[in-house]
């Protein structure tokens, strides 16, 4: 979760509020602005030329010369005419404006010494009683002007001048006191210092009203702005220009453009009807009723009006409500144009223009920033940049914020490069980058992963001895992170925090980088790493985004730690704190600690949000608990607590996979009552259900339907139909439906898996290999289950030699290790290409047991038997080397590779060494001798071995002698093989008789008297 960057929407609020910072995000950490729905109005300029600048912008349009104002228009197709855009003259009878003066004034006489004195003075009484004594009211107002960067100086210099005994209080100096208290946010102080204005007679003027408006809808209190106004008609006074302007702002940031149209249009024929402006909760403040309704803060404003208000509405003048008024100051067309652009009303916005230029009304930076962003902003960019070749042809300079603006659009409309050229402009233009310049770029820059150009920024703004604002941050963490440069990310943080201090919220976002990405270990070096304010505290939100990188990455323990001690660190846990960790515990399936956590949070008076009991009922679902998953449900509904589809989902599910059918669609019709909609994975569980009844139409019903929906249906739907058909044999039918997803290119492993597992069920081998090599084309071989069900399809028609191969390119090429379910195909494997059963068995034992590197003897043993024999001896090379004893089993897979290569001498030697190792030979160790000896055609070892037997030194056994046999043969010695073999059967027979002669032989015993 990351804080965005300014949007062109907040550059363009900048340019008309110069300390205007974009909020913060809201969907984790804080609020975005709220865009308006893009239109695309063409603002048309003519294409006549006037000299270019000496570095004009990419794309740029050059202004028109000598051209009137035109206003156009556009015939639709349905014939209704719409306006499309204006054209601009540069010759307007109106002079540009002059440069603006610097808003620094310079006093003269003994006010620089008394402001100087006031600001450095800790004594503030000793410098008023020496230098403040004998001021005339001017100078007062002065030195009250002076102290609006401290509320509480004012006051205490205020009451200095109100103890004089030739002070006389006027209205200017009741404005300056209640301008500061209210942007101080000072309520009741404001309240104290309006009913002291009152008793000492001093009456309101417009601006104080237009004051009293602006402090309060900057402080967000629209309403309780509004109600000055109705004073204000109470009073007879009339707004003036001012005034109406500031209510028009208020109004227009609040997101209130047809209130504000209106209230501007009602001024200008002289009215001020504020019924219809009220809000749903302000009451009229002549009605004392409705006070339940009223915030305490609106109350307090409804006091004031008792105090300074009049018993009777005077009427305005006949002049005043009867002339029409037209608005004289640039700062309000300013205020109308953006009003108008915001809400996306084109036209009154170029008509706003228009009159400004029909009335002489001089325009100024601030006028061309609104027009630029209004362009821009709704899609005109290249009216936009021909307003600013129109503003320099006026002789207007452009600002940072001018160039902030067009960065801003040129970055959302995807143009990086156009973006970077006005980012290198602003300095080009002897300005310079602020704020917002660097968050604006270095946003827009990270969201494309531009490493680069970010650095680059970064490091001009480190040169000029700051840092990057903070709420960069995480973005830039954010692209280090994504583009695999931690280090950098971590330099990054380290830097900044030696300089400055990164706010809670912003430390938190960053931590929600690392913790999106897995990153537990740097989350947590940021979140205990030492502040660089001994006070400032970890916020609840740090400690919530912790919890959350040690739940992703499954560390339970860590994060009921922390959550535990939460609580001495003087944090409280919040609902947010609550409903994250038992989210955690339900993905891990740790029901005993969800279960005190939940009652826990009940008792702080929180209650679960649908997503915990989703995850909760969830969790028992997965593990067969369905009657408490029911429960759960139950009491979800009664905490008012409305269940989503995932409830219903994992309840019909859940019922669904171990057949009690009735209860899952029992759970589909109260979802349907509730009119939650039915999602894809609702409805395969259904099939589901459908397939455990065997009820094929009822599941077909279901997949039309699903075929109906948006999307169509999905991949699982469509397996869960084969895996249906593949259970009741339905070959042609499963046929159609994987030929059909196939021809999609939807067909995954589990299709290609089913289908091989229905043919070979039904004996169709060929069918199952032609499915099996299909699957290999499709690149589906990804997993250890994918390579199984192919191997286990070769192992059935006979196909070893593949088998062998494709572990080979699973283990060594896929590097995917092989699981119990691959093992289980290997040994089919091995009994199928001929070892002896002895040898399999005693090969599954030492698997079973865990016995060390029995698992590479397997895999030696199954290259071998299939002819791979150069994967075989790589696999017995690792095997010898191994520095840990090794078990006499491992010795006889390695003599049978050695064995099966025809490396007779190395198989020898193997047994030699096996001796000296204090191991003794076995059945299965004769038994690969023997296949060595035979090979070799060495008949005296293969005597040697027969001779052991008869002497009884080895128990015989049939497969030794079998293999005694088959050894004599490889060595062209058939006559000893037959004698062998008439020795069998006399052994035999003998033991035939033998067995016979004893269960006929009759019971001696005499009985027990």
């Amino acid at each position: 979760m990351l804080i965005p960057s300014c949007s062109s929407r907040d550059l363009g609020a900048e340019t008309l509020h110069p300390h205007f910072i974009p909020p913060l995000c809201k969907s984790h950490f804080s609020s975005w602005p709220h865009r308006a729905a893009r239109v695309s109005p063409r603002f048309n300029l003519s294409e006549q030329r006037i000299p270019r600048r000496k570095n004009p912008l990419p794309g740029t349009l050059l202004p028109p010369q000598g051209l009137d104002k035109v206003i156009e228009s556009r015939t639709l197709m349905d014939g209704t005419r719409v306006f499309v855009g204006f054209k601009l003259s540069c010759h307007s009878r109106t002079a540009s404006p002059a440069a603006r003066p610097s808003r620094k004034k310079k006093y003269g006489g003994v006010l620089p010494l008394i402001l100087r004195s006031l600001e450095s003075d800790d004594n503030l009484e000793n410098t008023l009683n020496s230098l403040c004594e004998n001021l005339s009211p001017k100078e007062q107002t002065v030195v009250l002007k002076e102290q609006r960067s401290s509320w509480e100086r004012l006051i205490r210099v205020w009451e200095f001048f109100k103890s004089q005994k030739d002070y006389v209080p006027n209205v200017i100096h009741y404005n300056i006191v209640l301008r500061v208290l209210g942007r101080a946010q000072r309520w009741d102080d404001l309240r104290r210092c309006w009913v002291e204005m009152a008793k000492n007679g001093v009456l309101p003027t417009n601006n104080t009203y237009g004051m009293l408006v602006d402090v309060y809808g900057k402080a967000g209190l629209m309403k309780e702005a509004l109600l000055w106004i109705k004073h204000m008609r109470l009073r007879g006074i009339f707004p003036d220009e001012v005034t109406m302007n500031t209510v028009v702002r208020v109004l227009k940031d609040a997101g209130e453009f047809d209130k504000a149209d209106r209230f501007y249009k009602d001024w200008c024929v002289g009215l001020v009807e504020l019924d219809g402006l009220e809000l749903d909760s302000v009451a009229d403040f002549e009605n004392e009723l409705n006070l339940a309704d009223i915030s305490y803060k609106h109350f307090l404003s409804t006091e004031l009006f008792k105090t300074g208000g009049r018993a009777k509405s005077f009427a305005l003048s006949d002049m005043e409500a009867s002339s029409p008024r037209k608005p004289r100051l640039t700062s309000t067309y300013n205020t109308l144009i953006d009003l108008y652009g915001k809400a996306g009303r084109l036209k009154e916005a170029a008509d706003v223009f228009a009159e400004m230029l029909r009335s002489g009304v001089p325009m100024d930076t601030i006028t061309f920033n609104t027009m630029i962003f209004t362009c821009g902003s709704h899609g005109s960019l290249s009216e936009a940049e021909a307003l600013l070749k129109e503003m320099e042809g006026r002789g207007i300079s452009p600002d940072t914020k001018t160039y902030n603006i067009l960065l801003s659009l040129y970055a959302d409309s995807g143009n990086i490069d156009a973006a970077l050229t006005c980012y290198r402009q602003i300095r080009k233009s002897d300005l310079f980058p602020d704020v917002v310049t660097h968050r604006a770029i270095i946003h827009a820059l990270c969201e494309r992963g531009m490493v680069r150009e970010v650095d680059e920024v970064i490091e001009e703004v480190q040169k000029s001895g700051f840092q990057i604002d903070e709420h960069s941050l995480p973005m830039v963490v954010k692209m280090y992170v994504d583009s695999k440069l931690l280090s950098k990310a971590k330099s990054l943080l380290e830097s900044f925090q030696n300089n400055c201090t990164i706010s809670s919220k912003n430390r938190a976002a960053i931590m929600d980088v690392y913790a999106e990405k897995g990153l537990w270990a740097d989350a947590e070096s940021l979140f205990f790493a030492k502040r660089n304010i001994v006070e400032q505290q970890k916020d609840i939100l740090e400690y919530n985004v912790m919890i959350k990188a040690y739940g992703k990455a499954k560390f339970y323990e860590k994060a009921f730690s922390l959550f535990r001690t939460m609580k001495n660190q003087g944090v409280w846990p919040d609902e947010c704190t609550y409903n994250s960790l038992i989210q955690m515990f339900a993905g891990g399936d740790l029901m005993e600690q969800i279960r005190d956590l939940l009652a826990e949070m009940q008792r702080a008076g929180f209650k679960p949000n649908c997503l915990t009991y989703s995850a909760i009922i969830a969790s028992y679902a997965r593990l067969g608990l369905l009657s408490e998953a029911a429960d759960m449900h139950i009491e979800m509904e009664k905490q008012g607590v409305k269940p989503n589809e995932v409830v219903y989902g994992s309840l019909i599910n859940g019922f669904a996979e171990i057949g009690r059918v009735k209860q899952a669609f029992r759970y589909l019709r109260q979802m349907e009552e509730c009119g939650v909609p039915s999602n894809h994975i609702i409805l395969t569980s259904l099939i589901k259900a459908y397939a455990k009844m065997g009820y094929v139409q009822g599941a077909r019903s279901i997949y039309e339907k699903m075929k109906s929906m948006e999307g169509g249906s999905d991949i699982v739907a469509s397996n869960s139909m084969i895996g249906l058909y593949a259970d009741l044999g339905m070959v042609s039918e499963a046929k159609v439906m994987f030929e059909t997803i196939q021809s999609r290119g939807e067909a995954d492993g589990i299709s290609f898996a089913t289908m091989m597992r229905l043919y070979k069920g039904m004996g169709m081998l060929d069918e199952a290999i032609e499915v099996a090599e299909e699957m290999k084309k499709a690149d589906l071989l990804r997993d250890c289950n994918s390579y199984n069900k192919v191997m286990a399809c070769y192992a059935t028609k006979g196909l070893l030699l593949e088998c062998g191969k494709l572990l080979h390119e699973m283990m060594f090429v896929r590097k995917i290790l092989p699981d119990s379910g691959t093992f289980k195909v290997i040994f089919v494997v091995l009994k199928k290409g001929g070892m002896p059963i002895e040898a399999v068995s005693q090969l599954e034992s030492c698997y079973h047991e865990g016995k060390p590197y029995a698992r590479q003897a397997i895999i030696s043993c199954v290259f071998s038997l299939v002819g791979l024999h150069n994967f075989a001896r790589e696999s017995c090379k690792t095997l010898l080397k191994a520095k840990v004893a090794l078990d006499s089993s491992i010795y006889n897979a390695c003599i049978y590779v050695y064995g099966e290569m025809g490396e007779t001498d190395q198989a020898l030697n193997l047994f030699m060494k096996m001796q000296d190792n204090g191991l003794r030979p076995d059945l299965v160790t004769y038994v690969n001798l023997l296949n060595c000896y035979g090979k070799a055609g060495m008949i005296e070892g293969v005597r040697r071995v027969h001779n052991m037997m008869k002497r009884g030194d080895i128990k015989p056994n049939e497969s030794l002698l079998n293999s005694v046999m088959d050894a004599y043969r490889k060595s062209n010695r058939h006559d000893l093989a037959e004698l062998v073999s008439k020795e069998m059967r006399f052994e035999l027979d003998l033991q035939q008789y033998a067995d016979s002669g004893t269960e006929s032989e009759p019971d001696e015993t005499p009985p027990d008297l």
